[in-house]
């Protein structure tokens, strides 16, 4: 559950910002964004975020938004996996509504070029360095074959690539094992197969080697003809705790986009529901 519940922080702040507006339900007027493309069968523990909630309304009532739970909950799910830890800048408070349009347009795809991923942080106010810093997470958690079938089949020309993929022969077959060319949408593989229940700097290793699991992965090696960012692939591949300090950098710096604050938005009760 830990790779989940950081995807959720990621998925949530990507959309009007870190708000806590994936985890509403559609009632009313809303349409959740948990029906959208890049969440429907895909995100998870929503669960875990209503028990932590249930708790702190026993203990604290109406203090702590459903948005800081999701940041907390993503840093101690790092740490709990063996990653870094940092502070947890608190006091955001939740939106009153949820953005399905949102969902599906600024949350970038596992089938994501190099320049549509730079494009797609830049919308956030995040850079280059934060792109390869947070694509680092993918060092632990499980994607469906639906996310990476692109990488199995598609990715590869025989004619065109035989030498340089020659290496990757295995690999593929065991991809393809998992995830046929059709069928099978559901079918789970792991992000990295080397450490994968590890926060750790695999994810770089994997991916200069060409192990990468998704599309977007290894565009960030195969794609970047300037080379900026694959130096910082090595110098992460290299040093751990280089990609540790860069990661910790980049994800305060997330969870602050578009936070509100003050009297904007609410506490939520529930994070399911804005108040009555």
């Amino acid at each position: 559950m830990a790779a989940s519940l950081l995807r959720l922080h990621f998925h949530d702040c990507f959309v009007m910002g870190c708000d806590g507006s994936i985890l509403l339900d559609s009632v009313g007027g809303i349409l959740s964004e948990k029906l959208a493309g890049p969440n429907i069968n895909s995100v998870r523990g929503f669960e875990v975020i209503d028990e932590i909630k249930y708790y702190l309304e026993e203990a604290c009532p109406h203090t702590v938004s459903c948005a800081d739970i999701l940041a907390i909950a993503a840093r101690d799910s790092v740490v709990l996996r063996g990653g870094p830890s940092w502070e947890v800048w608190l006091g955001r408070r939740d939106s009153l509504t949820a953005s399905f349009t949102g969902a599906n347009q600024f949350i970038p795809l596992p089938n994501s070029s190099l320049v549509g991923l730079i494009a797609n942080f830049g919308q956030q106010g995040l850079d280059i360095g934060d792109l390869v810093a947070l694509s680092g997470s993918h060092t632990f958690g499980r994607a469906r074959c639906l996310s990476f079938r692109q990488r199995v089949y598609q990715d590869y020309n025989p004619e065109e690539y035989h030498d340089r993929y020659q290496k990757q022969t295995t690999f593929r077959r065991v991809l393809s094992s998992i995830c046929p060319e059709t069928g099978g949408d559901q079918r789970l593989a792991p992000l990295d197969y080397v450490t994968k229940n590890l926060f750790d700097n695999e994810y770089f290793i994997n991916i200069l080697q060409e192990r990468g699991l998704l599309h977007s992965d290894n565009v960030l090696v195969n794609e970047d003809h300037e080379g900026e960012i694959l130096s910082r692939v090595w110098y992460y591949a290299s040093d751990r705790q280089a990609f540790f300090s860069s990661f910790v950098e980049s994800i305060v710096k997330m969870g602050n986009i578009n936070v509100l604050t003050g009297v904007q938005g609410e506490i939520r009760r529930n994070c399911r529901l804005v108040n009555i």
